[in-house]
């Protein structure tokens, strides 16, 4: 099924305005990875539409057994997989369905009727990258009340607007939380200590794409970093950036721990997202 947009819009309510089909249903073509947009796959229910887009729904791939976001790594105790950006890794007050728990579970169940699927670490609803899931408790456990010793390597790639003052760097800061979960640098050593590493990958006139490491793993971290230093991610709003971009240029591409099942260190990795490589040429 093919459509070419009409007028700028967001995808859910123009699929629903323009399809003879219950929302429902258009929920599902979206969340297991169905609707493409300008051959790019979307799962995002407000993704802003302009108005000459093409957008293809494949109404024949709809299969619980398949999940709509790439499969890393699978064995009979870890699942390992690539979030999209815009999707939450656990429910909500407000949300409580389209979640990345909720499409992996049910995967995992549709396979195996028994089965069962445990969050062992979290990314930012608008953060993309690799998300692991555990598929027996005690491994979840295990790798959780490890997790600082266990983890070897947390990468990200990030699109910052304009040019860090040096090509590489560490920031240290103090981070404390309002109630709203706004995430801000304290004063002096009051907060939790959090230790962001980066080098300048690539650079135009207007961004820096920038390779960083983490040596915490506080909430909103990245974000605070360089938003603090003046050099916010593109497409965070929420921290300073006033751009127009559709998601947040910030990626979890690499992952290495270590693997108690097969004890040996195994490293996880995923490409750059195009949207990143587009907006540096």
């Amino acid at each position: 099924m093919k459509l070419i947009v009409r007028k700028n819009s967001e995808l859910l309510e123009y699929l629903y305005e323009n399809l003879d089909m219950p929302k429902k249903r258009i929920k599902q073509y979206l969340v297991h990875g169905s609707v493409y947009v300008e051959d790019d796959r979307v799962t995002q229910y407000n993704y802003p539409l302009v108005a000459g887009m093409r957008i293809m729904i494949d109404t024949n791939s709809r299969n619980l057994k398949k999940l709509p976001f790439e499969v890393l790594f699978e064995d009979d105790h870890l699942l390992v997989v690539n979030k999209p950006s815009g999707l939450l890794t656990i429910a909500t007050e407000k949300e409580k369905e389209r979640t990345l728990y909720h499409i992996v579970r049910d995967y995992v169940v549709s396979r195996n009727p028994h089965g069962r699927i445990f969050i062992v670490h979290r990314l930012d609803k608008d953060t993309s990258g690799i998300v692991l899931f555990a598929k027996d408790e005690r491994i979840k456990n295990q790798l959780q009340e490890n997790w600082n010793e266990y983890v070897r390597l947390r990468e990200y790639c990030a699109v910052v607007h304009g040019h860090p003052k040096e090509d590489s760097g560490q920031i240290v800061q103090y981070l404390k939380e309002t109630k709203t979960k706004l995430v801000y640098v304290a004063r002096g050593e009051d907060g939790k200590k959090a230790i962001t590493n980066y080098s300048v990958v690539q650079s135009n006139e207007d961004y820096s794409m920038l390779k960083v490491t983490i040596e915490t793993g506080r909430r909103n971290q990245i974000r605070v970093a360089f938003a603090s230093k003046k050099i916010p991610i593109v497409g965070d709003k929420k921290y300073g950036s006033k751009d127009k971009a559709n998601r947040l240029f910030l990626h979890a591409n690499r992952l290495k721990i270590y693997y108690p099942v097969i004890k040996k260190d195994i490293l996880f990795e995923t490409s750059i997202p195009n949207e990143f490589k587009k907006i540096m040429k």
